[in-house]
C-alpha cells in the first residue's frame, strides 16, 4: 500500500477491477489528479508511462488507477511515491461528521 497525505492506493488483483468503468480524464493542465487540496489547490498526480485513471460511470471522483509501466504519485508538499506496474484501488481518506461522512480536507 502507499499513502500521500489524505490518498490511499491500494494494490488489487487486476481480475477484480470493475466492468464498466471510464476514464476519470485529466484536468485543465493535463494531468491525472487523484485528489486536489480544497484550502491549497495542491493535487496528488499520477505520472509515468502506461498510466491509466478510471472511474465508475456515477462517481466523480476516481476509484481505479492502471499502471502498465512504471508510476509516480507526486504532490506539492509530500515527496514522490514510485508505484510498480499493477492495478490499485485509489481511497480517500474520510471523517466522521455527526450523520455523514466526508472526504478529509486538505
Amino acid at each position: 500500500m502507499y499513502r500521500q497525505g489524505d490518498v490511499l492506493v491500494h494494490p488489487i488483483d487486476p481480475a477484480s477491477v470493475p466492468a464498466g468503468l471510464v476514464p476519470a480524464g485529466r484536468d485543465a493542465r493535463g494531468r491525472l489528479v487523484l485528489a486536489r487540496g480544497e484550502a491549497t489547490g495542491h493535487a496528488h498526480v499520477v505520472s509515468g508511462a502506461g498510466v491509466s485513471l478510471w472511474t465508475l460511470p456515477d462517481q466523480t471522483e476516481p476509484t481505479i488507477l492502471l499502471i502498465e509501466g512504471y508510476g509516480r504519485l507526486g504532490h506539492e508538499e509530500h515527496g514522490p511515491i514510485p508505484l510498480p506496474a499493477g492495478a490499485y484501488r485509489v481511497v480517500r481518506q474520510r471523517e466522521y461528521l455527526p450523520g455523514t461522512w466526508r472526504p478529509v480536507a486538505d
